[in-house]
Parts: structure tokens; C-alpha cells; sequence
């Protein structure tokens, strides 16, 4: 039964991002044909078609490869000034044509000129009205914006939808006397994120000053110790200096003298931000504390999502060769680790599959993880860089700023942007995305990233 339920948590993992490419390409779709806007293809997937419908100027399809989708909106490329004022011609059923003469000064106007062609081959005349180019730009906004924009309300609704009935869960150090669970036998750098100590790894403070599980810390340098809030900004505010530790252990009163260590810590659990802190190598004994919460804390707790993942994007290619040196064997891939739409889908399927786990977990970790990456590809999506939807729009609010400042100063209407200038740059950003996307999937096949035990 193992095989079945790893399937099946596969299948509503592909299920549900498939929808979401759908919805995504709707939200670029519909604003599209509401503001006039000639759409000829909606399709989810890429390479050759497996089905297709022509229901009235569009075609509704489906092609082989299922990694994202696309709409075909006419005119996303302005003619340039290589457009010929009144060059008609008639294609092989008689329709007229609009041509466009292709440039042969240079490969990158070679390679703008070929697009501005290949774009207006399919123009025909009575388009001229419906061009994506000539549009308002807060139209143009709007279109582009549409998609990733429906990304982030899926999983907005998928989070509000967990934290208003599961909840988010959270450890807390134990009310009333500071009882020590565990002690780090050595310090592991944060940054690690390991548990395994190395040979090479220092003992930890509190280790070396006799310090055990069940232990009650009752002193800290001569001050008296009530609870682990208070044990915490002692130990933090020592930073490398002397600890004489006053601890009581089956009734006995006992005193352990040692260093604590300085090191890199987040500031609390709900605050990753790091500080050089004072470090002692015991953690409490605590509690599973749950808190759910509506709309509001949705958006909070997005917003510190929306942090991290501005994070994330700004180390993604670093992160990415670490997956490519784990792939050739350099070095062992981190848990922390990017992963693809495939990396989710094995993702989905160990957790289906895992006995251990109750069905409310189950549930929770794939709506978590269909929310996450609807929000990251939103959120990706957003990037003011062609091709994504983020540099068309980045392209039409310089479009509005540009003709306000004309008005402003008196001049000429300085015409549409030319994003059609930016497509080496745009070739580049692709290409990039290409070979990331490789490495992740060929990473996620090889040195998959699991659940933790």
C-alpha cells in the first residue's frame, strides 16, 4: 500500500499545481479580453500538443511537458522602426498580412528584429485596434500582474484556511523552573544545520560544566534563576565570559563552572534575525503551543513569508550550485535546499506514504506545501525581469512615468516602451531559469532532498 499512497500524494501534489498553472494563465487571460485584447492560445504545459479546442479566436490546449503554460496575447512587441508604414501583403487564403522587413545590422538587432517579425506575422489589419502594446499601461499592469497575482491568493486562501483551523505550532520553553531536556555535547555552527557533532567541533559550555538532562538550573553567576526567560538573557548577555552554574540534580544542590562560547543565534523563534550572542548548550523542556488566527494574521504571517523567500531569491543561483556540486558528488546537498516541481512531488508522496503520520498532518503538509509554491512563483513571477510577468510590468509603469514627465515638461508623447530592445537580456534571464530549473530537477531525481526524520 506504500507504492498506492506515494502515487497518490504525487498525483494531488501535480493535481493541484496544474490547476494552479491553469489559474494562473486565467488571470493573465480575462483581463486581457476585458480590455479588448486579441488572446489566440491558452495552453498548460509546453512542447508538442496533446489536445487542443479552437472556441472562437482562442485555442484551449493542453501540451506534453506540464512545468507551466502560457497565454498568446497579439502585439506584446511594437513594430519598431523597421515596420514598413503601408507594406500589405496577402497570405495564401487571400487575408491580408501585415509585414515587417527584418534587420541584418548586428546579431542582437538581428535577434530583435527576427521577434518583432515572428510577433506581427499573425497581425492581420483588423488587430490593429487590439495590440497588447497599445494598451494603457495600467492596463498593461493589470494583465501581466494577473497571474502572479492569482498565485499568491491561492495560497493565501490555502494558508488562511490552515492557520484558522490547525493552526501554526510552536515550541515554549516550560513555565516555572528551568528543567533541562537535553545538553549539546559539542557547539555545531548554526549555519550547518546539522545535529551530528564532528571531531573538530568544540565541547559544548554547558557539557563540559557537568550539565545534564533532568538538571534544574537554579543560579547563574550568583544571580537566582526563576524561569528559562530570564536564564536566556543572562546566558546571551555573558557573551565569552566566566558561568558559574548552581543546578540542582535528584534534590542535590551542585555548582559547575565553565565559559559560554560566543556564537551566531536567531534572536528568538519567531525571529530568525542572527546576533552574536552568548551561548551556554542546553535547551529546555517545553510544550507544543498552538495559535490560529483569520485574515489578519494570514497576512502577517505572509508577510514574514514575503521576507524570507526576497531572501531566498537573492541567493537561489548560490543555492542552486550547491545542488549542482551535491549532484557530482562534491558535497552533500543542504535540507534547506531549492527544489523543483518534482522535488514537491516526491515530497507529497513521502509524506502520503508515511504510516507514522495522521491523515490531519498529511493534509496539512501538502496544502502548506501547494501554498508555498504558489507563493514563490508568484512571488518569482514578480521579479522585474523579462520574460517574467515582472518586467513587462516594470516596462509599462517606465512607460507611464516616462509620458508624465513629458507632459510635465511640455514634450512630445515619447511613444510606447520598447520591451522589444530588452530580448537578449530577457534570452539571458531564460536561459538562466533553464539551466536552474535542469539542475534542480536532475538534483531532485538524484540527491533528493527528504522529509526529516
Amino acid at each position: 500500500m506504500t507504492a498506492v499512497y506515494y502515487t497518490l500524494g504525487l498525483v494531488l501534489f501535480f493535481g493541484a499545481i496544474l490547476a494552479s498553472i491553469g489559474l494562473h494563465e486565467l488571470g493573465h487571460m480575462i483581463p486581457a479580453k476585458k480590455f479588448g485584447g486579441k488572446v489566440t492560445q491558452y495552453f498548460i504545459g509546453f512542447g508538442p500538443t496533446v489536445w487542443s479546442k479552437q472556441v472562437g479566436e482562442t485555442e484551449y490546449g493542453v501540451k506534453a511537458i506540464p512545468l507551466g503554460g502560457y497565454v498568446k496575447i497579439v502585439g506584446m512587441l511594437p513594430p519598431g522602426a523597421e515596420k514598413l508604414a503601408d507594406e500589405v501583403e496577402l497570405d495564401s487564403e487571400g487575408n491580408q498580412v501585415v509585414k515587417v522587413r527584418k534587420s541584418n545590422t548586428g546579431m542582437f538587432t538581428q535577434l530583435i528584429s527576427d521577434a518583432r517579425a515572428a510577433e506581427w506575422e499573425t497581425i492581420r489589419p483588423e488587430d490593429s485596434d487590439r495590440l497588447f502594446y497599445k494598451m494603457s499601461w495600467w492596463k498593461k499592469v493589470i494583465v501581466m500582474a494577473g497571474g502572479p497575482t492569482v498565485n499568491i491568493l491561492i495560497a493565501f486562501f490555502i494558508f488562511l484556511a490552515v492557520f484558522a483551523t490547525y493552526g501554526t505550532k510552536s515550541t515554549e520553553a516550560d513555565p516555572g523552573r528551568p528543567v533541562i531536556d537535553s545538553v549539546s555535547k559539542c557547539v555545531i555552527p548554526y549555519a550547518d544545520n546539522r545535529t551530528q557533532c564532528k571531531a573538530s567541533d568544540p565541547t559544548s559550555p554547558a557539557y563540559a560544566a557537568g550539565l545534564r538532562p533532568g538538571d534544574v538550573i537554579t543560579a547563574f553567576n550568583g544571580t537566582p534563576v526563576t524561569d528559562w526567560e530570564q536564564l536566556r538573557t543572562l546566558i546571551r548577555g555573558n557573551q565569552n565570559g566566566k558561568a558559574v552554574i548552581g543546578y540542582e540534580r535528584n534534590g542535590n544542590q551542585r555548582t559547575g563552572t565553565t565559559n559560554t562560547t560566543v556564537e551566531t543565534r536567531p534572536t528568538s523563534v519567531t525571529d530568525q534575525t542572527l546576533h552574536q550572542v552568548g551561548f551556554l548548550g542546553v535547551v529546555p523542556t517545553s510544550h507544543i503551543v498552538t495559535t490560529t488566527g483569520g485574515p489578519i494574521y494570514t497576512l502577517q504571517q505572509m508577510g514574514h513569508m514575503t521576507v524570507d523567500t526576497v531572501k531566498a531569491l537573492g541567493t537561489l543561483p548560490v543555492k542552486v550550485w550547491g545542488v549542482a556540486k551535491a549532484i557530482v558528488g562534491v558535497q552533500k546537498r543542504a535540507q534547506d535546499s531549492p527544489v523543483s516541481i518534482v522535488g514537491g512531488g516526491r515530497l507529497a508522496g513521502e509524506t502520503v506514504s508515511q504510516q507514522a503520520f495522521p491523515v490531519t498532518e498529511k493534509a496539512v503538509f501538502l496544502l502548506m506545501l501547494i501554498g508555498a509554491f504558489n507563493f514563490f512563483i508568484g512571488m518569482f513571477n514578480f521579479l522585474p525581469l523579462l520574460p517574467l510577468d515582472g518586467g513587462h510590468i516594470a516596462g509599462a509603469l517606465w512607460e507611464a512615468v516616462r509620458r508624465g514627465l513629458a507632459r510635465l515638461r511640455g514634450r512630445a508623447d515619447p511613444g510606447y516602451v520598447d520591451v522589444a530592445k530588452l530580448l537578449p537580456v530577457a534570452y539571458g534571464v531564460a536561459s538562466l531559469m533553464l539551466v536552474m530549473g535542469v539542475v534542480l530537477i536532475v538534483g531532485d531525481l538524484v540527491v533528493p532532498v527528504h522529509l526529516q526524520p
